[in-house]
């Protein structure tokens, strides 16, 4: 920690003497520094810093990996709090415009003379909210619906403050389950109650607080009423029977979308999505393995098992598995599973040509002259007590000129190989090897709250291992979202996500004025989306030029949202046209002249 993080903790412990800490809000900087992953010593920092003060933490009910963390390294008790409340995207301006010429268009008969015209028109509508027509009307239509049905957040949750009346509709329209009036009724009334403010004041009063499992408002109701201590999952036996299957099927959904079965996937495993999923992540990694999960007579996790290459019915896939240092900490057992699968597979009695872990695995053996454990290294991850990759650090500041040193961040951060024993060692020769034989990487997406460029944690992540994939093999392979938000299997390239994303949220007023409702915080969240953006484009090279233009008009060539913006925020209002101008600097986007200087005048008048 910096002097000046220590110091502030030290002078609240011993020179304020505060009887207890409040946290704000997830994922904060205390549980994060360094020192043992469970049972704190007083050399490890979290301890030194609270030392035996109460910690209360008040916490998104939707994050239970990085609640539980808060849990065993600062010592928290968890208070959760609701997600904000959801809205469909609807449609706006020139996207409603298109959608009114496509449903006249769809009633029309064949033989109506009109049509070629409205054709006509329909492709030019198209074009100016830059949507490819691919020369298919009903391919179109179906972009529009998505767009329109799309759930995004409306503004953000205050504690305290009671949904309004069209939130908690909308939110009893999205939860399944509640066709039954009595549980309706029930999910009503928890919904309606403030359980957050007492759950607080009950805290700092010494009081118990009752606990319940984290998870997903949609996916899992019984999460309500929030004001309480959340707990995560029993660890023996993650994955579960329908994780697994779930598994099953959306890698069979990605394999369908590649159309060409690949030799290697880098696939992102992150702890939060697992914990919501009971493992279904982690049962995507195993299904590319052609492998299942191997429990004993008690029900533990206790390895892993292959399946025959006749019922797997195609060649076992080798996976790159990337460990966000949440899962390495909270899930051992999934982590020598993983490893015990990878090593099965390398070792099994097969043909190279219908097992491409096998193959690769002697590849890498003749190329650095390792043991075959060695070589069949798949499950990679940091150091033990670090977190992340740090390329969302270097996108933040600045502070990168090629996008070689995002790959060099990744690599130097996420080269420790983690075996069947859970140990890891540090490999960087074998993860390049690995790297260059990947072809595509792959993350899924559970939250409906979160989308790929709300947080910066997916760039970090997928955005990270996409570039050194891109480094190693000396050019770019595909990088896919498969969104699991609601239910079903659905797999979308990261260039349909992210245009998905800008159309039904940064360009959307659904999305942005509620944010500017909140004020100072919303402006702050509608600079993190257009950054995040940038990420992208860093990482991926997967981000439209269009998108950065109509990013510039929405929030920076209208004066009078710049205005608005810059009065409510005005460092994350010039951060925004920074961005905007830092995106044609590195060649992510060729405004022309006029817009260019328009952009750099406001960049100079905020």
């Amino acid at each position: 920690p910096t002097h000046a993080f220590s110091t502030f903790y030290r002078y609240l412990r011993e020179n304020f003497g505060a009887n207890a800490f409040l946290h704000f809000g997830m994922h904060g900087a205390l549980e994060f520094m360094p020192g043992k992953k469970a049972g704190m010593a007083e050399t490890c920092w979290p301890d030194r810093l609270i030392g035996d003060t109460p910690n209360i933490y008040l916490y998104a009910a939707n994050n239970p990996s990085e609640a539980c963390l808060a849990k065993r390294r600062a010592n928290a008790i968890i208070v959760s709090h609701l997600t904000p409340p959801l809205t469909s995207a609807g449609l706006y301006k020139g996207l409603l415009e298109l959608k009114e010429s496509l449903n006249k268009w769809r009633g029309m008969k064949g033989s109506d003379p009109a049509k070629i015209d409205l054709e006509k028109l329909i492709v030019d509508q198209a074009e100016s909210v830059d949507l490819k027509t691919s020369g298919s009307f009903e391919e179109l239509w179906l972009k529009l619906y998505e767009t329109e049905q799309a759930l995004i957040p409306d503004g953000l949750h205050v504690v305290g403050r009671p949904l309004s009346d069209q939130a908690h509709k909308e939110y009893l329209d999205v939860i399944p389950g509640l066709e039954n009036k009595e549980n309706k009724a029930r999910v009503s009334d928890l919904l309606r109650r403030d359980s957050e403010l007492p759950a607080i004041l009950s805290a700092l009063e010494g009081r118990y607080i009752a606990p319940v499992p984290g998870g997903d408002l949609i996916r899992s109701p019984e999460i309500l009423p929030t004001g309480r201590n959340m707990h995560a999952f029993d660890p023996f036996r993650m994955p579960t029977a329908f994780a697994i299957e779930e598994g099953r099927r959306q890698t069979n959904t990605l394999l369908g979308t590649h159309k060409k079965i690949p030799h290697s996937v880098a696939i992102v495993l992150w702890g939060s999505d697992n914990i919501k999923t009971d493992g279904g992540s982690i049962s995507q990694a195993m299904a590319l393995m052609g492998a299942k999960p191997l429990f004993d007579d008690h029900g533990r996790l206790s390895g892993a098992k292959l399946i025959s290459l006749e019922e797997l019915g195609r060649p076992r896939i080798d996976a790159l598995m990337t460990l966000s240092g949440i899962f390495r900490d909270l899930l051992p057992l999934q982590i020598r599973m993983l490893a015990d699968a990878a090593f099965k597979a390398a070792t099994a009695n097969e043909p190279v040509n219908m097992n491409f872990v096998r193959a690769h695995s002697l590849d890498i053996m003749e190329e650095l002259g390792v043991p075959i454990e060695t070589a069949a290294l798949r499950v990679f991850s940091n150091a033990e007590g670090a977190y992340g990759s740090n390329v969302n650090q270097l996108i933040g500041s600045v502070a990168w000129d090629q996008e070689d040193e995002l790959a060099d961040a990744y690599e130097a951060r996420k080269s420790f190989a983690y075996g069947r024993n859970g140990k890891c060692e540090k490999h960087p020769k074998l993860l390049q090897l690995v790297l260059e034989k990947v072809d595509l990487s792959y993350q899924n997406l559970e939250s409906v709250e979160l989308g790929v460029t709300t947080v910066d944690h997916y760039f970090d992540t997928l955005g990270g291992i996409s570039r050194a994939v891109k480094r190693a093999k000396g050019k770019d392979a595909p990088v896919y979202i498969g969104d699991q938000t609601r239910g079903g299997s659905k797999v979308r390239t990261l260039a349909d996500q992210i245009a998905l994303e800008t159309r039904s949220r940064s360009l959307n007023p659904r999305w942005f004025e509620p944010l500017l409702d909140h004020g100072y915080e919303g402006v702050r969240q509608i600079g993190a989306q257009v950054t995040n953006t940038l990420g992208w484009s860093a990482t991926t090279g997967q981000v439209e030029p269009w998108v950065y233009g109509k990013l510039s008009e929405t929030f920076v060539l209208d004066e009078e949202m710049r205005r608005r913006m810059a009065d409510l925020n005005p460092a994350a209002s010039l951060r925004v046209a920074n961005r905007l101008v830092e995106a044609h600097d590195r060649s992510y986007w060729s405004p022309d002249e006029h817009t260019l200087e328009a952009l750099r005048e406001s960049v100079m008048e905020l």
